[in-house]
Formats: structure tokens, C-alpha cells, sequence
């Protein structure tokens, strides 16, 4: 594999944890905006991404070294749960 093809591939493991991240807190702040209580995030939009991303990345790399092979539907999974508590975290979700 020639390093450009090693690049694809890393890119494209590592996609579907940044279209999550980024997506997240844009999310977060619409639905928070709609809700009964008016707090606002304690840390900014590219914080938030930097820190989703990080954990995406963690666990796309766990299921990896789990299950041998990338894109198991169990993995994506996982990556939707981790990425909705560290959000939740972020946001203060405990406190509503």
C-alpha cells in the first residue's frame, strides 16, 4: 500500500467520528434553544468538536482492536453512544 492509499484509508476510518463530532454540538445547541431551561454550553463549538472527536476516534480504534476489522455496525453503535454522553456531559445534562 502506497502512503496515499494509507491516507484514504485513515481518512475514511476516521470519518464518521468527525461528521459526529461536528454535527453534535450544532445539534445540541438547537435542541437546548427549544427547551424549558436557558443555560448555555461551558465550553465553546470547536471545543466541543475537538473533544467528540477525540472520543470517536478512541472508540472506532477499541472496535477495531476488538472485533480486527473496521465498520462493524456494533462499533458505530458505540461510537453514537459515547459521543451522546460526552455531549450530554459537556452540556451539563445532569443538572436539568
Amino acid at each position: 500500500m502506497n502512503p496515499w492509499d494509507a491516507l484514504i484509508h485513515l481518512l475514511n476510518f476516521a470519518a464518521p467520528a468527525l461528521a459526529l463530532a461536528l454535527s453534535l454540538p450544532f445539534l445540541a445547541r438547537f435542541v437546548v434553544r427549544f427547551s424549558n431551561t436557558k443555560r448555555a454550553a461551558s465550553l465553546g463549538w470547536l471545543a466541543q468538536s475537538a473533544i467528540n472527536f477525540v472520543a470517536g476516534l478512541v472508540v472506532l480504534t477499541a472496535g477495531l482492536w476488538f472485533f480486527g476489522r473496521d465498520g462493524k455496525m456494533a462499533t458505530y453503535a458505540a461510537l453514537v453512544l459515547v459521543l451522546a454522553s460526552t455531549q450530554w456531559v459537556m452540556e451539563s445534562g445532569w443538572r436539568r
